[in-house]
């Protein structure tokens, strides 16, 4: 019995251990697939909570981004702005001072305007106050307009006296004799008195300016036309050395005159 017994406890013991076993990997393995599910949940749970976070953080960079962009445009534009101020600014300063220039020229130019225009009404003022300081009378042949030597030296020695003259004038009168049609020897005398003016002009620079140059014809005649000695001095060309008395000309011309 007792042999019997222990065979009985034995076989009960180990029907109970293989029973714990079992109870024991059953219990094991819910265990996994408990952990395992859990697992799985815990990751789902995280992302989804996760990812809208994500997506936040990308969306915000994104638009951390484009503010940037935004930024570096409005920078740009900012100092293109501020450069086409400048040169705008340096332009208006430039044509400012250019105005200024033109405007201080025109000034200038009135100014002398103005003064041109006091000293002709001063001259005009004086035309009367001209006196005669010298005069020499040419010569010509019937119908000429030809200098003769003697009448280039008489003109020789009046242009001597212009070299320290000033204000002074010439009046240059060409004439003729009786003979022939009034018309032509209006033209005549004047041929005459352009012969005159330009020998001194050309030998002795005298200004046109200087010369007041009239011709006259058979008209203001000198001599009696009814002899040959006196239609010879009719045929002439007088010079008259006038000085203006308020220039200061009148004295040196006539101290220059006086030394010849």
């Amino acid at each position: 019995m007792n042999a019997s017994s222990s065979r009985l406890s034995q076989s009960l013991n180990s029907r109970f251990s293989t029973s714990k076993v079992v109870s024991l990997l059953a219990l094991s393995g819910s265990l996994v697939l408990s952990l395992a599910t859990i697992g799985c949940s815990t990751k789902n749970y995280v992302r989804s909570q996760t990812a809208p976070l994500v997506q936040n953080t990308n969306e915000l960079d994104a638009k951390t981004a484009s503010d940037h962009r935004a930024l570096v445009d409005t920078d740009e534009r900012a100092t293109k702005g501020i450069a086409g101020a400048q040169a705008a600014a340096d332009q208006a300063g430039q044509h400012a001072t250019a105005a200024g220039q033109s405007a201080d020229q025109a000034n200038q130019a009135a100014q002398g305007a103005s003064n041109r225009v006091d000293s002709l009404n001063g001259v005009i003022a004086n035309l009367d106050n001209y006196k005669q300081l010298s005069d020499v009378s040419v010569t010509f042949g019937f119908d000429k307009t030809v200098l003769t030597k003697s009448d280039k030296e008489q003109l020789d020695g009046l242009a001597a006296s212009l070299q320290s003259a000033r204000g002074y004038l010439l009046e240059v009168t060409g004439g003729t004799d009786s003979v022939g049609d009034a018309q032509y020897n209006y033209k005549l005398s004047q041929r005459r008195a352009d012969a005159v003016v330009d020998y001194l002009s050309a030998k002795y620079n005298v200004p046109p300016h200087k010369f007041y140059l009239v011709g006259i014809g058979k008209d203001a005649q000198i001599a009696s036309d009814k002899t040959a000695s006196g239609r010879a001095q009719n045929r002439r060309v007088e010079v008259k050395l006038m000085s203006n008395m308020t220039s200061g000309g009148a004295t040196a011309a006539s101290n220059a005159i006086s030394s010849n």
